[in-house]
């Protein structure tokens, strides 16, 4: 019994002891929190978490800046960008012209902030009005830009549209720093790595850096990311800290669609394809509902994208519903309908209609 009466009393002292160390606590974190503030810095107790760097002041020296991916159809400059921020951004295929419009991805750090501008491939025939507008946005990236990245192919020689962007950055690149970005490097005969590189070397003789890359590997790519940041000025945030690119969730949605149709469908399809997004609302299930309408060209392209029993249409439904449930993170109800619009390609309302202006 008396050992009991002990250890209660043991007990009530400590209890009492905790007390007077909760009492004490405030006027210590006080008198640390007042040194800290004279030093310039800030107390962090168990359990809490730092300021994020997104909603801290830029440090000094903080920089930013423009990096326009410049280069012909099927060279690999989206598959360099999603690769440098580290994120998909751009969808990607096998098709030439799959980029049709400018697209920012953003690279974030708390030292700095690096837009890079992946640009629809410059092509020589321009049979549309469609392929008059994507030049367009590529040739007018050029100007803007802190930094130009030509993308090229050195497992191949040069061909005539290279010539053609090399002509387009002597006349509106000016004094800006233009990165040769010697790509598919691992297809590269070392026999012939000599002639091919001084070949895209001659033309363009005042560029400022050439770099050998895998876009693919991700070969070389963080000694590119070095060297681009080097030419990159001081600068402030032009996005916010937490953002990844400048499209629309409409427009992503829109892309990732036409992605799953270029892989499914072949020869003149997919460039006479579009994507409209009718429909994008979340319902109370928590599902996102989501309706787009496929256009093609010609009577004869729609059941070539339906398939027998719409089978193919099923194909680039589950394909694309996946890659939408990947980006927003939950489940997808995807509603695909395939109509026929004429000459979209070259009528005014109709690629007013998809956002191009």
């Amino acid at each position: 019994m008396k050992e009991l009466e002990n250890q209660k009393a043991v007990n009530q002292e400590s209890k009492n002891q905790e007390s007077v160390k909760a009492e004490a606590l405030p006027d210590s974190m006080a008198v640390i929190d007042a040194f800290l503030a004279g030093a310039g810095g800030e107390v962090v107790t168990v359990g809490e978490e730092p300021a994020d760097w997104r909603d801290a002041p830029l440090p000094e020296g903080h920089k930013s800046g423009f990096v326009a991916v410049i280069g012909r159809p099927s060279v690999g400059k989206s598959t360099l960008v999603n690769a440098l921020v580290g994120q998909k951004v751009s969808i990607v295929s096998a098709k030439s012209q799959t980029t049709r419009t400018r697209v920012s991805a953003i690279l974030n750090a708390p030292e700095y902030q690096l837009i890079f501008i992946d640009t629809p491939g410059i092509h020589k025939k321009t049979p549309h009005k469609l392929n008059r507008l994507m030049v367009e946005q590529a040739v007018s990236a050029i100007p803007d830009a802190d930094v130009i990245l030509f993308v090229v192919d050195v497992s191949r020689l040069p061909y005539e549209e290279d010539e053609m962007i090399a002509t387009l950055l002597r006349e509106k690149a000016e004094k800006r720093p233009v990165f040769f970005v010697l790509n598919k490097m691992d297809r590269l005969p070392m026999h012939r790595a000599k002639q091919n590189v001084e070949s895209y070397w001659a033309l363009l003789p005042t560029y400022t850096d050439s770099i050998p890359v895998s876009a693919l590997n991700g070969t070389n790519l963080p000694l590119l990311h070095d060297h681009i940041l080097a030419q990159i000025p001081e600068g402030p945030r032009y996005y916010p800290g937490d953002q990844l690119t400048d499209q629309t969730e409409h427009q992503i949605a829109g892309e990732l669609i036409r992605e799953a149709l270029l892989h499914h469908t072949y020869q003149e399809v997919p460039h006479s394809l579009a994507v409209l997004v009718e429909d994008y609302e979340e319902r109370e299930n928590g599902v996102l509902y989501l309706a787009a309408t496929l256009w093609v060209e010609r009577e004869s392209q729609k059941p070539i994208l339906i398939g027998k029993g719409g089978e193919r249409l099923k194909t680039i439904g589950s394909a694309a519903r996946r890659e939408l449930e990947r980006f927003i993170g939950g489940k997808v109800f995807l509603d695909l309908w395939v109509k026929v619009k004429p000459k979209w390609r070259d009528e005014d309302a109709r690629l007013r209609e998809l956002g191009f202006k």
